[in-house]
């Protein structure tokens, strides 16, 4: 490597082309030091390690094997500090946060009676029910924050590992680090682990995936790739995004399989776990989603906050439409437009890397890693799927966690871009460690909730507040994403509507009080709607009793707004915890003229 450090190439596996050979030059171990005149010729062209008039080629395609060192210490203990403070950083957000609306509509999904219950209510989500399932058996121990999130937490520390150590196999344990340190501290990978949601699951589903699948190839065992199509089912049962993950995996493996006579049970093998993943994701995608479509629950998201994310013919340019998507991908990853940007053109400069490379594809494709080229084609194909799909109108296409399928491929081909400068090892990864420094430090855009706004502390003080202020009887007027929080934080049960069909308002038992919620169309209350659902409360409500708005939740965008017309009409200034939990008591015209 281009390290000063005991580093060695020893061999690698080749691919049945002329002249694939390897040697390894090593001092004595009293000198402690290496040449790096190594020159190494894998799969007919120049490795890595050695400088060429073309340039340093930074994508060896077998697993080179090193003395597992780096800056001195032994390989195995860098990995391990990573994935600890990756636990750390993903550990500490779980305990610290109070939930956000999507969580709690989560666990309260998964609050049911019976598994059969939990299995229909998961059906009214957007998303296939492996999650909610887990929860159902999972809040059985607990339902505190911290235990709700330890799933997330546990699977997106596990696919950091499954990560590096299938971007070990397809390139070497240097390129992997690296991309070990991207993949555990991205800004938005961190958050997305320390929530109760669905894309840590299906980025441990992803990572064995890629993983089992090299697996299977290179010991050309049937076992582990009947373990990769459990994983593939395990990713189609979590998230939708899984299907295009799905589709581009499975255009990969047919050409690395190929050609398919020389190792038939192998494919056989492949054939029959394609077979179930097409039977599972049929089974979805002919009951679950016409339901969704009946609801309007997902042209409503693609035509709201998910608007910017999907192309609308006429409106913007496809090309440039693709091109502007895809860099907001990778600022999304970063949570930083400038680091962003630079993660993007590391990405391209690996793929051109890939790309110049001329390696043969030999017969024998279970006997070493991917080709240059195929290596690229699974970079590149799950984007080209994704443009394909988001320009049909069908799903989201950057700065959102609906691109977080994205992740795995995103990071390698950047860390390939990276592991192409040559410098030491240790420089690229303390560069990259500050960069991602920077980019959790001072994030930009920020997080949808700000943590010194999320923090536990400041749910706690407003129920607190509640409970002691609000007298018995009184009513509260909530909107759906208020309602997820009102009913887990104060009334320990849910209190909004989960089957169809939904009343507008409906109301709900809450201890001494009342909750008046919308249905899951008012998703959120703003200026323009509120007072029509502020008649329609109070037509409901006794004249003698007490009124009182809670809102919170995502509601930085629309709050001053609301705050204005709720001054109109008479209100005072709310009791603020933070910027996203805001209470009212909402005036009575009926109780002034008494």
């Amino acid at each position: 490597m281009a390290d000063g450090n005991v580093e060695t190439v020893i061999s690698a596996r080749s691919r049945s082309a002329p002249g694939l050979a390897c040697t390894q030059e090593a001092k004595s171990a009293d000198t402690q030091e290496l040449e790096h005149s190594i020159i190494c010729h894998i799969a007919g062209f120049q490795s890595r390690m050695a400088p060429s008039a073309a340039g340093t080629n930074p994508t060896p395609i077998s697993d080179l094997k090193s003395d597992g060192r780096v800056a001195g210490a032994p390989i195995f203990l860098w990995l391990a500090l990573v994935l600890f403070a990756g636990f750390v950083f993903r550990i500490l957000p779980a305990v610290r946060l109070f939930l956000n609306p999507d969580e709690a509509l989560h666990h309260l999904l998964a609050s049911q009676s019976s598994v059969g219950q939990a299995w229909a209510a998961a059906l009214t989500n957007a998303h296939p029910p492996l999650l909610i399932l887990i929860l159902y058996y999972w809040r059985s121990f607990g339902a505190s924050e911290w235990w709700l999130r330890l799933p997330s937490v546990i699977a997106a520390t596990a696919a950091c590992w499954l990560f590096y150590e299938w971007l070990r196999l397809v390139t070497n344990r240097h390129t992997a680090l690296l991309g070990l340190l991207l993949f555990s501290f991205s800004p938005s990978l961190i958050l997305l682990s320390a929530e109760v949601r669905q894309y840590a699951l299906l980025l441990f589903f992803e990572t064995a995936c890629l993983l089992l699948s090299e697996g299977a190839l290179q010991q050309k065992s049937s076992a582990l790739m009947a373990a990769f199509s459990f994983s593939l089912y395990g990713a189609l049962l979590t998230h939708y995004s899984s299907l295009m993950f799905a589709f581009a995996l499975g255009v990969y493996m047919l050409v690395r399989l190929h050609p398919y006579q020389q190792r038939r049970g192998l494919f056989s093998a492949w054939i029959a776990g394609q077979l179930g993943g097409i039977a599972i994701a049929g089974y979805f995608l002919l009951t679950h989603i016409p339901r969704l479509r009946e609801t309007g629950m997902v042209r409503a998201d693609l035509e709201s906050y998910l608007g910017r994310s999907v192309y609308h013919a006429g409106v913007r340019n496809p090309a440039a439409f693709v091109a502007v998507q895809t860099l907001r991908v990778f600022t999304y990853l970063l949570s930083h437009g400038l680091i962003g940007g630079l993660m993007l053109l590391a990405f391209l400069a690996g793929i051109f890397w890939l790309l110049r490379s001329r390696t043969p594809a030999g017969n024998e494709q279970s006997a070493s890693g991917p080709s240059s080229r195929e290596l690229a084609l699974l970079l590149v194909l799950p984007f080209v799927v994704n443009w394909g799909i988001s320009l049909a109108g069908l799903y989201p296409l950057g700065a959102t966690r609906h691109s977080a399928f994205l992740a795995p491929f995103a990071v390698a081909g950047a860390c390939l871009g990276i592991a192409s400068v040559r410098t030491r090892t240790s420089i690229k990864a303390v560069t990259l460690i500050l960069a991602l420094m920077v980019c959790n430090v001072f994030p930009a855009p920020p997080p949808p909730i700000r943590a010194k706004d999320q923090s536990l502390a400041l749910m706690k003080d407003a129920v607190a507040s509640m409970r002691a202020s609000i007298p018995a009887g009184s009513v509260f007027l909530t909107d759906y994403e208020s309602g997820l929080l009102l009913g887990y934080y104060l009334c320990g049960h849910g209190v909004v509507q989960i089957f169809p069909p939904q009343q507008p308002l409906a109301s709900a038992p809450c201890g001494k009080y009342t909750v008046l919620a919308t249905s899951f169309r008012d998703w959120k209350f703003t200026a323009d709607t509120f007072p029509a659902q502020l008649t329609s409360a109070r037509q409901s409500t006794s004249p003698n009793k007490e009124v009182w708005l809670f809102y919170a939740g995502w509601i930085n965008d629309s709050a001053p707004a609301l705050q204005g017309e709720l001054a109109r009409f008479g209100c005072p200034a709310p009791q603020a915890f933070g910027e996203n939990i805001l209470i009212w008591r909402l005036e009575n015209p009926e109780q002034k003229t008494q």
